[in-house]
C-alpha cells in the first residue's frame, strides 16, 4: 500500500510518501523554527498561518521526490489529534479534500501513536525485518512523556506519562533560561558535551507510581542561576550547569524505563520523539539493557528527520495500528 500523509500538529508542516508502512520515499518537512525562535516558543496563530502557506508547495514537493503522481496513491492519512488546534485543522481539511476529489481511504491517526510507529520506519536497509511484539515505547517529545507496552497492532497499555512538563518542553525552558536559544534540546545537547555532569546534583523527578515529572527540576535550575547570576557569562559554568540538568532529566528517564522492565516482558525497547535524537539518552539506555541477561532489542528512530514531528510516522502507523 502506497500512503500520502500529512503531519500538521505543532510547528512543522510536513508531507510523506510511504510504501508498505516502512519504505520511505519522500518525507518533506517545512520547519518553522526561524518564525518562533523570534518569539522562543511556538505562537500557535504564527504556525497555523504558517501551515497554510507551506502545504501546497510540500504536497508537490513530496509528490515528485518519490517519482509517483495521484493516482499511484492508495490512501490519505492525516494527523488526527493532539497538537495545536489550528496547525491540525489545516492538515484534517487538506486530507479529507484530497481524501474526496481522490476517492481514497482517509485515515486518521493520533500524534502519539505516529511517533510510537516511527522505528518501524526503514533507514537504508530495505531488508530489516519488522519489530516484534509485545514492545516497550518511550516516547519522550516536546509535549508527551509516555512509557507504553504495545503488545500487537493497536493494542496500547499506558504504563507512565507526564504528570507536568514533558522532558522535551524542560529542555527548552531551561535553554531559554540559560540563554542559549530555542529550540533547547539540540543546544543543550551540545553544551553538555563541553560541561561536566556532576558539576550539579539536580534533583531527580521520580514522582510516586509509575509517571514522569519535570517541573520540579525546571524550577531547581531557574533557583540555581538565579543564585549564581554573577556567573552567567562564564562558559563553564553553562556548560556545567547544561550537562547537569541533561543527566538528572535523562536519569529519571531511564530509571523509570528499566523500572518497567522490571514488571513487562517484552522482546524490544524503542525510543522515540523528538528527544529520541539526543545521543546520551541513547546512550543511557544500551548501557542500562546492557547489564541485563535476557535484554530486549533496543530501537530508535533510524533518520534524525525520524525523530522529530514528521508525516512518515504517520503512514508508518496508518499501516500498522490495524495489523
Amino acid at each position: 500500500m502506497l500512503i500520502l500523509s500529512l503531519e500538521t500538529s505543532c510547528d512543522e508542516t510536513s508531507v510523506a510518501v510511504v510504501r508498505g508502512g516502512r519504505e520511505v520515499l519522500s518525507n518533506v518537512i517545512a520547519s518553522q523554527i526561524a518564525k518562533h525562535t523570534e518569539t522562543g516558543g511556538v505562537v500557535p496563530e504564527v504556525a497555523a498561518r504558517e501551515h497554510i502557506t507551506a502545504m501546497i508547495p510540500v504536497l508537490r514537493q513530496a509528490l515528485a521526490e518519490a517519482g509517483v503522481d495521484w493516482s499511484a496513491v492508495d490512501a490519505i492519512a492525516v494527523t488526527k489529534e493532539p497538537g495545536l488546534i489550528g496547525s491540525l485543522v489545516v492538515g484534517r481539511v487538506t486530507a479529507a479534500a484530497l481524501a474526496f476529489a481522490l476517492d481514497k481511504p482517509l485515515i486518521e491517526v493520533n500524534h502519539i501513536h505516529g511517533h510510537m510507529y516511527s522505528t518501524w520506519l526503514l533507514g537504508e536497509d530495505l531488508t530489516e525485518p519488522l519489530p516484534e511484539y509485545p514492545i516497550l515505547v518511550l516516547t519522550v517529545s516536546g509535549g508527551h512523556n509516555e512509557l507504553v507496552l504495545l503488545s500487537g497492532p493497536g493494542q496500547f497499555t499506558l504504563l507512565a506519562e507526564t504528570v507536568d512538563d514533558a522532558a522535551g518542553e524542560a529542555f527548552d525552558k531551561v535553554a531559554r533560561l540559560l540563554g542559549l536559544g530555542y529550540p533547547g534540546g539540540p543546544i543543550i545537547e551540545k553544551r553538555a558535551k563541553l560541561g561536566n555532569a556532576k558539576a550539579v546534583p539536580f534533583p531527580i523527578g521520580l514522582p510516586r507510581e509509575n509517571n514522569f515529572s519535570f517541573s520540579g527540576l525546571k524550577t531547581a535550575v531557574l533557583y540555581y542561576l538565579q543564585e549564581n547570576e554573577d556567573k552567567m557569562a562564564d562558559e563553564a559554568f553553562i556548560n556545567d550547569t547544561a550537562a547537569s540538568f541533561q543527566s538528572a532529566a535523562t536519569e529519571a528517564l531511564v530509571l523509570k524505563l528499566m523500572r518497567a522492565l522490571e514488571t513487562h516482558k517484552v522482546k524490544e525497547v524503542h525510543l522515540t520523539g523528538g528527544v529520541s535524537a539526543n545521543s546520551f539518552l541513547r546512550q543511557r539506555i544500551e548501557m542500562e539493557l546492557a547489564k541485563l541477561d535476557e535484554a530486549p532489542l533496543f530501537r530508535h528512530p533510524k533518520r534524525m528527520s525520524y525523530c522529530t514531528d514528521n508525516a512518515a510516522m504517520i503512514a508508518a502507523a496508518a499501516t500498522f495500528m490495524r495489523g
